[in-house]
C-alpha cells in the first residue's frame, strides 16, 4: 500500500514541479518583453532636415 501511495505522491510532486517551471519561465518571458527599451526618435538638432 506504501509503495502506492509513494508512486502516486512522486507523480503529483513531478506535475506540480513542471507547471512551476512552466510558470516561471512564462513569468521571465513576458518581463523580458516590457524591459526591452523602445526605439529613440531622432535627435533635434534645431537645423533643418537635409532633402534632395
Amino acid at each position: 500500500m506504501t509503495k502506492k501511495l509513494a508512486g502516486k505522491a512522486a507523480i503529483g510532486a513531478a506535475a506540480i514541479g513542471s507547471a512551476a517551471i512552466a510558470a516561471a519561465l512564462l513569468y521571465a518571458g513576458k518581463r523580458k518583453k516590457q524591459n526591452a527599451p523602445a526605439q529613440p526618435g531622432p535627435i533635434p538638432s534645431g537645423e533643418k532636415p537635409e532633402t534632395d
